[in-house]
């Protein structure tokens, strides 16, 4: 490790120091936005702060803010790093944002939105705005002819409360439009009515409060190996550590606007890595796999004499870049000059490798003199490790040269704007290290090339990247979804979109000659907009390489073989065979069906097909972010199966800010979300749909009362027949919102089929009569309990978990019930493992229909009305018959006996 005054050891690493040249001064430290300025809401006539907390050495020396892109004068407003506006006028409604500057750069922050309420207005508009939600499959509306219904919500929008608040940076109290008011309504199912909450009016009260969790794992990127124990760093502070596996979990600050994080390996196995993990800012977790490079073995140099170390990896390829080290050039950390062997490890990342892609440290960004946030594209990223020959001291090098090839630069321009930068592990930035001069050089005895040169003074172990500024940029927007039916309402939030841009070969426009960037998006509600590099000449000079991931697990692109649908795609297709998009089976139907790949054409202006997505240009961002459903975007979906959930109070999961107050809401407590979930084992030839209906069972504000429903489909085991099981999930039991008294939730869990319970794990069975009151179970076709208050465990059927997100928590015990395990998950079920109830069922009569079949919308509701009257009608045949049947069967047995009794009254 670095032991001199020189080092800097904030994140238990040394941190980037270099110099270009022979100078041996530091260039001071530019400014970056520690706390970004705040949105907020006001009445007319109130006042309000903002604040742009900056950190650099030294301090800003300017500070200029800006209303609607609009400088405010400073004497008028006389602000510094806070601006202060009294007496607010509608006219002051608006964006706000602010710069700083000192004397190595500038930099700028977020937009901060003011909403200015006139007065006499309320403050939230009272009338809620549609929001359809599907209802179960067994409750077909003919007045609406669907399955949706319209129980509204109130737009999430800041708002102001009661009393002025004082002049903070952030409000102490925050205040959001919301639900006051819900109204119950009945709807209309094949035989049973359902309760349903519809909001009637919103207004303002106190915001959700809410958690934004990031969990992952973090494992090398070759062969997925775990960092065990790794530290993880946050602003200079170890903040956490991976476990044994190489998972985590990080709360983030909830000041936080880009969230840094740097792992490092106590083993020294993997390079140091920094990421920059976009999060969801309303709330909830999301998952994120760190791809980590290894550290390259360490070789021994002799530095009495000139040393070359070639950077790149891809055999039968000439290297990127070389580094040249003259004789005697290593130093220790107190200035003497070294002399001995030298143990140097350098780990280049190679941008022709396309596997290394997501291994790129930071979202390769960069802060350009007027403050403004820019894209680089990398030629390669190299880590620096020299120590002694005893391997205890950290070594420096002096007047180290760097020699880029110029034959690996296919874009001339790019050779005309290549620098070095070095990474800030505090901020996630690249800052500017150096340029290059061009030489011609025999650096072999065959030939002579030109090369890009640079001078380079090594103080400490560092990271390095080889990288131009581009210009060229767009944004693809993306949609993902629960199924391939791709509608609307079935649009999945919180996953992570990731683009790799790639150029084609020359000649070969499907194969990467190398990538360039990787950037990550978190779907919102309306999809995400990954930013790319793209061109308007050339529509193939940039290409991007797409996958998605929820939970780490890979959700599937819309094909594009044997033939091209672009209804499916979702693009239009004079765009589509521009952007010639593939699928990654589309040549070979081996590989996984998990990403697609486009070129990244810049839209034509002019050209309607072209002007409406899902390629926006970089100025276009708004455009994009709120562009309509019907407008062009990417599609990725999740097999998730026949699943499906209601609940009287709609809440949705992606979105904890969407929680209302309400007795019958299904997750009683918005920080605290508490899954459950029961094996039920079924025997017979088919998949089978199981429900759990969930009742109010013991509270007296809920007796009755319905919680929500769950439908979910049968897994058929492949090796056994006539076996499947389901993981269904029921409310558990415990604490109503209030927080008063205990509710034991009344579950009904009821397969839809022809079946009777055959048995009741004997462990679970016990525990409910222990625990009384004990539920009525007369009908041998469902099972009914007062739901355990107790976690309880695999041994009992039952599957428990509690977290701070919704999803994190079902997603955990779900895989919980499949693996038929208390700690460990899975994805695959198993079937004689961890059951709590097993049903026999008999083979499914013609007349009856499963829950998910849909033929309403299929065959139009009259048609369905003359199948069930059909299907009546052969049930009352069915009965006729078994009557007659039972009326012969009775009167033989009559005549069998008196037959015998006449043969005895003979005999005797």
């Amino acid at each position: 490790m670095c032991k001199g005054p020189a080092c800097k050891t904030t994140l238990g690493i040394s941190t980037l120091n270099i110099s270009m040249g022979s100078g041996t001064e530091q260039p001071a430290e530019k400014p970056y936005i520690r706390n970004q300025p705040v949105g907020k809401a006001r009445r007319e006539g109130q006042s309000v702060t903002f604040c742009c907390k900056v950190q650099c050495n030294p301090p800003p020396d300017k500070y200029f803010w800006y209303q609607n892109g609009s400088l405010l004068d400073v004497k008028t407003h006389e602000y510094d790093s806070t601006l202060v506006l009294r007496q607010l006028k509608p006219q002051h409604a608006g964006q706000y944002m602010c710069r700083a500057s000192n004397i190595a750069g500038s930099v700028r922050s977020q937009p901060a939105t003011l909403t200015v309420i006139a007065l006499g207005d309320p403050p939230c508009n009272p009338k809620p705005v549609s929001h359809f939600i599907q209802l179960p499959r067994d409750c077909y509306q003919n007045l609406t002819q669907s399955f949706y219904y319209n129980v509204g919500k109130c737009p999430v929008t800041t708002c102001t409360g009661e009393h002025e608040p004082e002049l903070r940076c952030k409000d102490k109290i925050a205040y959001c439009c919301g639900a006051v008011t819900l109204e119950e309504r009945k709807i209309s199912c094949t035989k049973y009515m359902l309760p349903i909450k519809v909001v009637s009016s919103c207004g303002c009260q106190k915001c959700i409060e809410t958690r934004t969790i990031v969990r992952g794992r973090a494992v090398a990127a070759d062969n997925g190996e775990a960092m065990r124990f790794g530290q993880i760093f946050m602003s200079g502070k170890k903040i956490s550590m991976t476990g044994y596996r190489g998972t985590f979990s990080i709360q983030v600050p909830t000041d936080s606007d880009r969230l840094v994080l740097t792992f490092v390996d106590r083993y020294q196995k993997f390079v140091n890595t920094t990421k920059i993990l976009p999060f969801n800012k309303k709330g909830g977790s999301v998952f994120h796999e760190i791809k980590l490079v290894r550290k390259r073995p360490a070789v021994t140099l002799d530095c009495s004499i000139s040393n070359t170390i070639p950077l790149g990896t891809i055999e039968s390829q000439n290297p990127i870049a070389e580094l040249e080290i003259p004789p005697n050039s290593f130093y220790r950390q107190n200035g003497d000059i070294y002399r001995g062997l030298v143990k140097a490890s350098v780990t280049f990342l190679d941008p022709r490798d396309l596997s290394l892609a997501s291994a790129a440290q930071s979202d390769l960004n960069f802060i350009n003199e007027e403050g403004d946030i820019l894209p680089l594209r990398t030629y390669g990223m190299f880590s620096l490790d020299f120590m002694d020959e005893a391997e205890i001291e950290s070594l420096n090098a002096g007047q180290v040269k760097v020699f880029l090839d110029s034959a690996q630069v296919k874009m001339p321009k790019h050779l005309e704007n290549m620098k070095l930068w070095s990474l800030n592990p505090e901020t996630g930035f690249w800052e500017e290290e150096g340029d290059f001069t061009f030489i011609r050089s025999q650096r072999s005895k065959r030939e002579e090339r030109t090369f890009l040169v640079g001078n380079m003074e090594i103080r400490e172990r560092r990271l390095f990247n080889l990288d131009v500024p581009e210009s060229r940029r767009c944004y693809v927007k993306v949609r993902t979804f629960r199924s391939d039916r791709f509608m609307s309402s079935d649009q999945i939030e919180r996953v992570v979109v990731s683009l790799i841009n790639i150029e084609p070969m020359q000649g070969f426009a499907s194969n990467p000659r190398a990538w360039g960037r990787f950037d990550s998006v978190i779907t919102g509600s309306n999809g995400a907009c990954v930013p790319a590099f793209c061109d308007d000449e050339q529509p193939d000079a940039y290409t991007a390489y797409v996958t998605a991931t929820l939970g780490g697990e890979e959700l599937e692109a819309v094909a594009s073989s044997p033939r091209m649908n672009f209804n499916r795609i979702g693009v239009q297709q004079s765009y589509l065979n521009r952007l010639q998009y593939r699928r990654s089976d589309h040549e070979d139907a081996k590989l996984k069906k998990t990403a697609f790949k486009i070129n990244v054409a810049k839209p034509t202006p002019n050209i309607p097909d072209e002007m409406n997505g899902p390629i926006y240009p970089y100025e276009s961002l708004k455009e994009c972010e709120e562009a309509s459903f019907s407008a062009g975007h990417f599609r990725f979906y999740r097999v998730e199966g026949d699943r499906y959930d209601y609940n009287t109070v709609a809440f949705n999961e992606d979105d904890p800010m969407s929680w209302t107050e309400d007795y019958l809401a299904w997750w009683p407590k918005p920080l605290e979300f508490r899954a459950c979930y029961i094996k039920v084992k079924l025997n017979g030839p088919q998949e089978i749909t199981v429900r759990s209906r969930n009742m109010g069972g013991t509270h007296p504000r809920t007796v009755g009362e319905i919680y929500g429903i769950r439908d979910v489909r049968s897994t058929r085991a492949v090796d056994q027949w006539g076996i499947s099981a389901v993981c269904l999930e029921f409310k558990c039991s415990g604490m109503l919102y209030d927080q008063e008294r205990i509710d034991r939730t009344l579950v009904k869990i009821i397969p839809q089929n022809d079946c009777h319970r055959e048995s009741v794990n004997n462990m679970l069975q016990e525990y409910l009569v222990n625990h009384l009151p004990l539920a009525v179970n007369n009908d041998t076709s469902e099972f009914t309990m007062l739901a355990p208050l107790d976690p309880l465990g695999h041994n009992y059927g039952i599957y428990t978990v509690t977290d701070q997100d919704p999803r994190t928590a079902k997603e955990t015990a779900l895989g919980r019930c499949f693996d038929g395990s208390s700690d460990s998950v899975s994805r695959v079920m198993k079937f004689n493992v961890g059951v709590a109830l097993t049903f026999n069922c008999n083979e499914r009569q013609v007349s009856q229909q499963n829950v998910f079949q849909t033929l309403q919308t299929s065959l139009g509701q009259s048609a369905v009305n003359n199948m069930r009257m059909g299907q009546r009608k052969r049930r009352r045949g069915q009965r006729d018959n078994q009557f007659g049947l039972r009326l012969f069967n009775r009167k033989r047995k009559q005549r069998i006996t008196q037959r015998a009794t006449a043969e005895k009254l003979l005999v005797q």
